[in-house]
């Protein structure tokens, strides 16, 4: 049961950074006439719970990136559409993080060498893709801003992905 927490605590961290899918924003604003049962009560619960989570940590994200940026006017209107468009592509890799870590908690308990190297190799691909959409937008970035202000945007968001990873992987149990 502990490990069970430990993971729901990991996926809800990451759910900071999540998009909100549409069938999820489609359930939860769906009402019916008889009440639900408790499972499903439960899951319409944490996901109203992590949605909260997602729109709080989006919010601090884009202020601190504010705060230490400090763009020029111009600067300001050529980074954020393409800021948005990263966030984007972002969640999506994040979303397929989640399903990873539900994966993991799924198995934990029976954990194979089979499944270990699936989960491992899917991870390690999540960080590829990351680390490719980092490059990409870089290189967006800098043909709107300077490379050196590009750069200063990689270094914070690099510091604010480490710090959410740090978060996830001491919620996550090691492999017994």
């Amino acid at each position: 049961m502990r490990t069970r927490r430990r993971l729901t605590l990991a996926a809800m961290t990451l759910c900071g950074l999540m998009s909100v899918t549409a069938a999820e924003q489609q359930s939860a604003s769906t009402s019916t006439a008889k009440p639900l049962p408790k499972a499903e009560t439960r899951d319409r619960n944490l996901r109203a719970y992590v949605e909260l989570l997602r729109s709080d940590l989006r919010t601090q994200k884009v202020a601190l990136i504010t705060q230490i940026m400090q763009f020029t006017e111009q600067e300001d209107a050529a980074f954020w559409p393409i800021y948005r468009e990263y966030e984007l592509e972002l969640s999506r890799v994040n979303d397929d993080r989640l399903n990873l870590i539900e994966r993991y908690a799924t198995a934990y308990d029976k954990m194979t060498d089979a499944v270990a190297n699936e989960l491992m190799t899917k991870a390690l691909d999540l960080e590829s893709r990351r680390t490719g959409l980092k490059q990409k937008y870089f290189a967006r970035l800098q043909d709107v801003i300077s490379p050196r202000t590009a750069a200063k945007f990689i270094q914070v968001e690099n510091q604010i992905l480490l710090l959410l990873d740090l978060q996830v992987a001491a919620s996550l149990p090691i492999l017994q």
